[in-house]
């Protein structure tokens, strides 16, 4: 295993050495991303979801944890406007970390393949310098799409957690809207 890295490293191309280094890069900070947020996500979800069974029950003041608290001090009449102003605070708060996924996901195929058109030009000038077999030809290609396929690999990681983050911010927010619509249905 060491010796076929080894040679794969000493054949490749320094870009798609770089190109492999940048991807690697980016799968540990998907996964860094991913994992915080995602375990982040799922406390609030489920810190929301207990405040809103509250509500449901009966309950005529939220838990001192909730994320609307804040925004209701003593004495603060409830709105419809003030609601609306803690949703959009809880969906900025929710959406942290899918930029950097969505980003990840769109860019890291062209960076692959970037990798992989140096490489095969890199092949094509061995062609020319010695006898062009195939098995140079082979060899240079084979090596070649390594960088595309990381590249795809990379992103499709940081697709699935994109869309996975962004379905629990979705129900974060909706957790709130409810908690919301549940005191603004007392009020009345």
């Amino acid at each position: 295993m060491f010796e076929l890295l080894s040679n794969f490293i000493d054949k490749s191309h320094p870009v798609t050495l770089g190109v492999l280094l940048v991807l690697f890069s980016y799968l540990i900070i998907i996964n860094w991303v991913f994992f915080y947020r995602w375990l982040a996500l799922n406390q609030w979800i489920s810190q929301e979801n207990e405040t809103l069974e509250s509500l449901l029950m009966g309950a005529q003041r939220l838990n001192d944890y909730a994320f609307l608290a804040p925004f209701l001090k003593s004495g603060t009449t409830y709105s419809k406007a003030l609601f609306d102003l803690a949703q959009y605070a809880a969906t900025k708060e929710a959406t942290k970390g899918l930029t950097i996924l969505s980003i990840v996901a769109s860019t890291t195929p062209f960076i692959g393949l970037f990798g992989t058109v140096v490489s095969i030009l890199d092949t094509f000038k061995n062609i020319g310098q010695a006898s062009g077999t195939m098995s140079i030809i082979a060899a240079g290609v084979s090596d070649a799409l390594v960088a595309t396929a990381s590249g795809i690999f990379v992103a499709i990681f940081a697709y699935s957690y994109h869309q996975i983050l962004k379905r629990q911010s979705f129900e974060v927010v909706g957790l709130i809207r409810m908690q919301s619509d549940s005191l603004l249905s007392k009020v009345d």
